[in-house]
Parts: C-alpha cells; sequence; structure tokens
C-alpha cells in the first residue's frame, strides 16, 4: 500500500514539537512504530534535514516526548506565584498532580508507549532522560526548601531521596495505568498517600503512614 502524504500548511514552522506532534499522532492512528525515520518523514512530507536538526533518531523522539510532559508541569507550576512557598510535601503533590494531568491528556500515547515493546515498564529505555530532569527537580526542591525536614534530607543525601521519588514516580505511574476508577481518583489517593508516606518518613510518624498506605494497597488489591 502506497504512503499517504500530509500536506503542510505553509504558516506551519517545523520545529521539535511540531516533529514530535507528528510522531505521537501517527502511533495513534496506525497503532505500530514507525519503521524508520525515512518512512516518517516520507509520509509527513518534510525533510529529513529537517528531522535531524533537531533529533539524531526516532527513539530520541521518544525520549523528548517523556521530558516534554515533565517540561510542562514544571512550567505549570512555575506560573503559580505561591509554589515558591509551599513546604515540601505541597511542591511533590503538585507536582505529582500536575504531572499525572498531563499524562491523562495524553494517556493513549502513554499507555501504547509502555505496552508496545511488550515488556512493558521492564523497558525504562525511554525515560533516560526524563528521569535525570525528574531526579534533577527533586533535588531543587530539596536545596531551595528551608523545612527542618530539608535539613535532614540534606544529611542523609539529597540524591537518595531523589531516586527514592523516581521509585515512587515509577509505583505511582504503574499504579494509573492500570486505574479503572471515574477520572482516576484512586490514582489521587495514592499520590497523596504515597507522598505522604515518603516525606513524613522524615519526621516522627512514619509507621502510621506506612499503615494507611498499605491498607489502601491491600484493599485495591484484594478488591
Amino acid at each position: 500500500m502506497a504512503t499517504v502524504k500530509k500536506i503542510i500548511p505553509d504558516n506551519i514552522i517545523i520545529d521539535d514539537n511540531y516533529i514530535i506532534s507528528l510522531y505521537m499522532n501517527d502511533i495513534l492512528e496506525d497503532n505500530h512504530n514507525t519503521k524508520n525515520v525515512y518512512v516518517f518523514c516520507k509520509k509527513n512530507n518534510i525533510q529529513e534535514s529537517d528531522f535531524y536538526s533537531f533529533f539524531g533518531s526516532l527513539d530520541a523522539v521518544k525520549q523528548s516526548i517523556w521530558t516534554k510532559f515533565l517540561e510542562n508541569a514544571i512550567a505549570t507550576l512555575e506560573k503559580d506565584v505561591n509554589y515558591a512557598n509551599y513546604p515540601d510535601k505541597n511542591k511533590l503533590l503538585s507536582l505529582y498532580f500536575t504531572l499525572f494531568e498531563i499524562l491523562t491528556l495524553n494517556r493513549s500515547y502513554v499507555v501504547y508507549s509502555l505496552m508496545e515493546n511488550k515488556q512493558g515498564m521492564k523497558n525504562l529505555k525511554d525515560f533516560k532522560h526524563f528521569r535525570n530532569h525528574f531526579k534533577n527537580f527533586i533535588k531543587d526542591i530539596m536545596e531551595t526548601s528551608t523545612s527542618e525536614n530539608s535539613s535532614r534530607v540534606a544529611k542523609v543525601a539529597r540524591p537518595v531521596f531523589s531516586e527514592g521519588a523516581w521509585i515512587q514516580f515509577l509505583f505511582i505511574l504503574k499504579f494509573w495505568i492500570d486505574d479503572t476508577s471515574k477520572s482516576f481518583e484512586k490514582t489521587d489517593i495514592i499520590i497523596e498517600k504515597s507522598v505522604n508516606t515518603v516525606v513524613d518518613l522524615l519526621d516522627t510518624k512514619p509507621l502510621e503512614n506506612l499503615f494507611d498506605l498499605g491498607k489502601f494497597l491491600w484493599k485495591e488489591k484484594m478488591m
């Protein structure tokens, strides 16, 4: 079957965002990955030289999509003039809620991208740059904080905390993928409970929050 070319309007500027948009649309419309850069460019009526001005490969496009999700979430948070003064817990909650709102807007692509390799979240190569940006943002939260908890984190080492936050994100992501509740309200619950647990591990009542989180997860598993 011949490849159907897309006509690019004269006023369209070909940049990284435009190429990402084309790639995501192709995935959702065709339900399979594009074979190579040549086929992708031919189908979308763009020059390979234009593609390579922004990306070195289709894998680079996939990695950039996840980075864009996070960058958009951070940009949204930074528009809030009150965000800088939030306590650590509220900053983390805001990050997760905003990020998962963006993922929900792109849920069809996200689910496909994680499942198309038949390894699910065992294959995280698309998260390479996203993971680094995410961990750096968590470190920035702790470095700019003046809370007593943040001082404790500094003693333990912020990289350890950022790695824990990354594992926490993957846990929430897996829960969200499997979540069938209305408006993903159960994911909202797990975000709040898991953030409370992680932050309060630096406080005096970690066991109570761990027990609360455990009860919720047990209930979801059994039901």
